[in-house]
């Protein structure tokens, strides 16, 4: 039911956006083209598994190509194909967490689970393993700057917090790594830390 007073209630248009040219868009399609490596990279690290990480490149590729109307000229294309990546990853982690749980409710209690250390057969150097057990923040942010290469700036960007909160995460990731290639066990301060990021 509308009142009096809806009714005068003028509707603004939605801004338009100017549509990307053809040769904007071409040129776009091959800088994207040319982040596929770094892309597959970022997506390693966080699925953990070659051939899903390929899956969720594909993916965010198929969403960006599909969104290519809402970049705006002037950003730069990494940061915003790392947060469509990182967007897809998460989605894809809540999905999956869904259908194991619906699959473990019917599955019946006698099967035998794999424990971790069965899935894990491959060797880590010391580096990897360390890296791996940050916690996931604190590792996200410490592969989108030391090994992806983009500023503070840019990973804050994709992770959407502030510059500060970014620079905190990757000083912390270092300093446990640090303490961890010494040998120094886990802290009661590296735990308040994860709870922290």
């Amino acid at each position: 039911m509308t009142t009096k007073h809806d009714r005068h209630v003028r509707q603004l248009p939605a801004p338009v956006r100017p549509a990307l040219g053809g040769q904007e868009a071409a040129a776009l399609r091959r800088q994207m083209a040319d982040l596929i490596p770094d892309l597959r990279a970022y997506a390693r690290f966080l699925a953990r598994d070659r051939a899903e990480a390929d899956d969720l490149v594909q993916e965010a590729l198929v969403r960006a190509l599909g969104k290519l109307g809402t970049f705006q000229s002037g950003m730069s294309v990494k940061p915003w194909l790392f947060t469509v990546l990182r967007n897809a990853f998460f989605e894809q982690t809540r999905r999956r967490r869904i259908e194991r749980a619906s699959i473990a409710v019917a599955a019946s209690s006698e099967e035998p689970s794999i424990s971790a250390q069965q899935e894990d057969r491959h060797t880590l150097s010391d580096l990897q393993r360390f890296v791996w057990q940050l916690p996931s923040l604190q590792r996200e942010a410490l592969v989108l700057v030391g090994a992806q290469g983009l500023d503070y700036e840019q990973a804050a960007a994709i992770c959407d917090v502030p510059l500060g909160t970014m620079k905190a995460r990757v000083a912390r990731a270092r300093a446990r790594i640090q303490r961890m290639m010494e040998g120094e066990p886990a802290t009661s301060r590296d735990r308040e830390a994860e709870d922290a990021t």
